[in-house]
Parts: structure tokens; sequence; C-alpha cells
């Protein structure tokens, strides 16, 4: 495939969103119930089937999973395996240049601050249902 092949082809931003959502371990029902009243599993399963994704909701979806619209916009992950496959030598098991085995983040911290968002989440929720409840 020629570099203007790759310009040319389509982002599928629909799975862009379940790779996003898979990888940040959220499910389509939790998805749902962030982006309101109106949405379902059955809904979000349908949002990621589509090649292209209204702007408000590619907006509201990226807030929701803490990423740039950008990334879910312009993600190709054949395009990134393309770049990595003819920027990698794998010679003699030599290790190629970009992988750093030092990461710059403390991997725990991630763990804490997944948790801490998880907590955060949860109790979003049942703040939710309880004000459900108060209604009816």
């Amino acid at each position: 495939m020629s570099y203007t092949d790759m310009q040319n082809k389509k982002i599928h931003q629909g799975r862009n969103i379940k790779r996003f959502r898979e990888m940040l371990g959220i499910k389509q029902e939790a998805l749902a119930f962030e982006l309101g009243d109106d949405w379902n599993q059955k809904k979000i399963s349908l949002l990621e089937q589509k090649e292209t994704v209204e702007s408000d909701i590619l907006a509201q979806v990226a807030k929701i999973l803490k990423v740039p619209a950008e990334a879910i916009e312009n993600f190709d992950e054949e395009n990134a395996i393309n770049i990595i496959s003819n920027t990698a030598s794998f010679d003699n098991c030599q290790q190629p240049a970009f992988f750093n085995n030092q990461p710059t983040f403390n991997p725990l911290d991630k763990m804490v601050e997944l948790y801490e968002r998880m907590l955060q989440q949860q109790k979003e929720m049942i703040e939710k249902l309880e004000r459900l409840i108060e209604k009816n």
C-alpha cells in the first residue's frame, strides 16, 4: 500500500471508539450510562459500527473516555503498524530505538489513578441511582 493510499484510506471512528473503550476497560453499558438516558448498550454497539460519528457525539465520548477527540478521529491501526514495522529493526534481536525499558511514568501510579477514576464513576452512578429512586 502506497503512502497516498494510506492517506486516502477512511478512518473507522466507531471502531476507534471501541478500541479506546476496551483499552480503558469500560463496558458498553457504562459508556451508555455516562452518555445519558437515551443511550443503551445496543445503541453503543451500533455507534461502534459507524465509520463516521457525528462530531458532537464524538466529543462527548472522547470526554467520557478522557482521550482527545482527534485521537478517535485520526487513529489508524494499520498505518501505525506499517510505520512501526518500517522503522523498527529486529535484526540480530537488537532492541528497536522506540522501546524504552524505563517508562516515564510509574505503573503503580497509573493503577491508582485508574482505581480512583473507577471509584469516582461508581460514586457518581450511585448518586444518579439515588436521585432516580427519589423521583419515583
